[in-house]
């Protein structure tokens, strides 16, 4: 089945969901009015639709190569990605001050759930430029900024980000590449990242580099780490691509998945940089980058999910199998179980997508007004968002292979690209468990303040619905009761305890953020009650497990030996 881009179910959610009217409402974005982010909206829908999805299966039967030193890109990437960077959908959030249309990230993030499904593989470079902009924004000097920000909005040059060296992974301290001041303001870099997705391109005159580098007075560890850029070609006097930086893609990796995305391995030997940022406060200024790029990743597991389920309903639709419940011979769909992974599907991507958008909001309302209480629910729901939306992207492309049975294990029914595809987004940006503890750890560093302000609205939204769905919203409400107990409890352990019981206390949170917006919609549109009730009755009681599981603590399991695990 062609994926179609779920535009109307995004809209549905960003005004009776999350309230994008109280984002528009603002002075920031009081230019943006709901007939244009409609419009927004709809076009994106309709190149995600047209354009992007035809490249999907291109992309994953004739992946990225590396020739004589160069990516070449798969079939038809180059016109799908001047579709993007000629319709302005790289800059979309980014500042006019260097050519973006300083639209929320709201929207955005929609449009990045639409072309993410639609192609992901394609997808992932703009939205590495995105992160980069941000950075480059926040962090660069005047003169970065005023080189490099305009062509990177425009999708003329690209961005990369390169942390990651064969040693060096969730402990980015244990970096080696080095930066040598040259005396003219420029730094010589040296070292080898991994893992640098569109690390090459032939689908852009230059791609940009931000490379995390030690300079010689850098202190080891995280704290010594600075910031550059270090561009393939490095600018003339007019801006434009000059001579070659010394830097190369040493090889492709072979992966699971997105194909189509060229994921280098990279060798800087002496290339030129600039100083992005302070001396030794690299980290600062890569993650905001890295949190964008946690954002962005969710909004690619709900894309994902998306377009598995489409393509598994439409199997359900058509295959027939003998006697149903329903028919003599009716589609497998007609079949109990078959309707349950469905439902339990859609039920799961609405619920992350709400979370996405949620947090999305709380981004846009924060740089908005500068509220420090939206600057937390933004910082909360992150991790939430990011390892929730990439886990439900895994489980629906699991069931949607499931749906196909045998069909689904064959590569030519298109089932198991997504499997494949989906299963990079939970390491991506920091694994899932990595998100957890910043969830359990950083996240409730407050005292649990902005935990508790989300859990008191979610109970606030459950008594506003008690009239209308009163078993619904009653259990909505003791699920985030019991979330709440368990948050108090956890903030008077130990450390390693929290982290030993953080990924299911994440997915229980999700769980209960879920519930909230299912019964929200539900209140909106009575049609959309029973899919409220499946989340609320047979997805969201497994909180109580999962809640007793981040209550267990970390002793047991420091009492598997090494012997018991191996045998």
């Amino acid at each position: 089945m062609p994926y179609r881009a779920p535009t109307q179910d995004i809209r549905f959610i960003l005004e009776h969901v999350v309230g994008i009217a109280d984002v528009l409402a603002t002075k920031r974005f009081s230019g943006v009015t709901p007939d244009l982010a409609d419009a927004i909206l709809t076009e994106a829908g309709r190149i995600s639709t047209d354009v992007l999805a035809p490249l999907n299966r291109s992309g994953d039967a004739h992946p990225a190569r590396l020739e004589n030193g160069v990516v070449v890109s798969s079939p038809g990437f180059a016109e799908g990605y001047r579709a993007i960077a000629s319709g302005g959908w790289v800059g979309m959030a980014a500042s006019p001050d260097h050519g973006g249309m300083g639209l929320p990230i709201s929207l955005a993030l929609g449009v990045d759930d639409m072309m993410s499904g639609a192609c992901l593989a394609l997808h992932l470079k703009p939205l590495l430029s995105k992160g980069q902009i941000e950075a480059l924004e926040h962090h660069a000097s005047d003169e970065i900024k005023a080189l490099y920000l305009p062509r990177l909005t425009s999708g003329e040059w690209s961005g990369t980000m390169n942390l990651t060296e064969p040693q060096a992974g969730t402990d980015v301290g244990a970096l080696r590449s080095r930066a040598e001041p040259k005396g003219d303001g420029t730094y010589a870099i040296s070292g080898q990242k991994i893992f640098i997705t569109w690390g090459d391109s032939d689908l852009t005159a230059n791609v940009c580099h931000l490379v995390l580098a030690r300079l010689p007075d850098g202190a080891e560890g995280t704290k010594g780490i600075s910031l550059f850029m270090v561009p393939k070609f490095i600018p003339d006097a007019d801006g434009n691509p000059g001579r070659r930086n010394t830097l190369r893609v040493v090889s492709l990796e072979h992966k699971l998945g997105i194909h189509g995305s060229p994921t280098c391995v990279m060798q800087y030997d002496g290339a030129t940089g600039w100083l992005v940022g302070e001396p030794h406060k690299g980290m600062a200024a890569m993650f905001t980058m890295m949190n964008n790029a946690r954002l962005s990743v969710a909004a690619q597991g709900v894309g994902v999910a998306e377009a598995a389920l489409q393509h598994a309903l439409a199997f359900a639709r058509e295959r027939r199998q003998g006697a149903t419940p329903l028919a003599k011979d009716g589609a497998i769909i007609d079949h109990a179980d078959v309707r349950r992974m469905l439902g339990t599907m859609r039920a799961e991507i609405f619920a992350a997508r709400a979370i996405a958008l949620s947090c999305a909001k709380a981004i846009d309302m924060a740089s908005a007004t500068g509220a420090a209480e939206w600057q937390a629910r933004a910082a909360l729901l992150t991790p939430i968002a990011k390892a929730y939306c990439t886990d439900v992207a895994c489980s629906v492309a699991h069931q949607g292979v499931q749906i196909h049975g045998g069909m689904g294990f064959i590569e030519e029914t298109g089932a198991a690209q997504f499997l494949r595809d989906a299963r990079i987004l939970p390491i991506y940006e920091g694994t899932n468990g990595i998100q957890a503890m910043d969830l359990v750890g950083r996240k409730l560093a407050d005292g649990g303040e902005a935990a508790f302000r989300l859990i008191d609205e979610v109970q606030r939204d459950a008594e506003a619905a008690r009239p209308g769905c009163p078993d619904l919203a009653g259990d909505l409400w003791s699920a985030a009761e019991a979330l709440r107990d368990a948050t108090e409890s956890l903030l008077a352990r130990a450390p390693n305890d929290r982290f030993a019981g953080a990924v299911p206390y994440l997915r229980a949170y999700a769980l209960v953020l879920g519930g909230q917006a299912h019964l929200k919609a539900a209140a909106i549109d009575p049609a959309r009650t029973p899919l409220a009730r499946l989340m609320i009755r047979r997805l969201l009681p497994e909180h109580g497990a999962l809640l007793a599981q981040a209550l267990e603590g970390a002793s047991g399991l420091y009492d598997l030996s090494d012997d018991i695990l191996a045998a």
